[in-house]
């Protein structure tokens, strides 16, 4: 049969989810995990990649394995395996042919600034002390409907086929000293997340124009596209599927 595994970590630890020969990865940890729980050889292949540092609060993952489980019980042995920074919430029984990564029909990402020195925000939230025109921000996030090529954002020299997403949702929420970017796609280029947040943060600074946000997409230029934020403010928050 085959399982969904629902999971969320925190990034800091990690390269990111995919495994890396000399570096530890959540995919290694959690099929390390699993393989031990089954005494057997457990490989599981996630709804997508985040980049070293970046976290997860929603994730998913499969895996085959032919014998029936408690599901409940697996998954408080699990996460009593697995170190404090992974955490597994429940499986899910699919059918054979359902794929984590492709059957995805939209991801949510969040990134979370902080615009006043917090002792307790620091490792999960970037702090950015500039005045931001976050109007202006939310104006300029608007163009990204406008498009589908996201050539300008996106981490070069990488193995994708087509640089097109169909970007759902893109804003800013200003509560207090705290900022936070929500963005959902049906699927997101490396990179390009980050990208999007320094480009539109350069917005918020005045140093880019909502025009200027249009002319760097139409270039498919990289370089003219703003700086790319820091990995620990990045969540991936949400993963939706037509079946679960």
């Amino acid at each position: 049969m085959r399982y969904f595994i629902e999971f969320a970590y925190n990034g800091k630890n990690y390269c990111g989810w995919q495994y890396q020969p000399q570096s530890p990865s959540v995919q290694e940890t959690l099929n390390k995990a699993l393989s031990t729980l089954f005494r057997k050889e457990i490989d599981v292949l996630g709804a997508g990649r985040t980049d070293t540092g970046v976290h997860a609060k929603q994730m998913y993952a499969h895996f085959d394995y032919e014998e029936p489980f408690d599901a409940d019980t697996l998954v408080q042995r699990l996460n009593s395996f697995l170190p404090k920074d992974i955490v597994v919430y429940r499986f899910i029984p699919v059918a054979d042919d359902a794929h984590a990564r492709f059957d995805a029909t939209s991801r949510t990402y969040e990134y979370h600034i902080h615009t006043f020195k917090d002792a307790f925000d620091h490792e999960g939230s970037w702090y950015n002390f500039h005045e931001l025109d976050v109007a202006k921000m939310n104006e300029a996030a608007q163009v990204l409907f406008d498009y589908t090529d996201f050539k300008c954002f996106s981490k070069t020299h990488t193995d994708v086929k087509t640089f097109n997403c169909d970007i759902k949702e893109a804003y800013w929420v200003h509560n207090g000293t705290k900022l936070v970017f929500t963005i959902t796609a049906d699927r997101f280029l490396r990179n390009m997340v980050r990208a999007i947040v320094g480009t539109l943060v350069n917005v918020g600074l005045g140093k880019m124009t909502v025009a200027d946000v249009r002319d760097v997409i139409e270039s498919r230029d990289r370089n003219r596209a703003g700086f790319s934020v820091p990995a620990h403010g990045l969540y991936l928050t949400k993963v939706i599927y037509p079946y679960i």
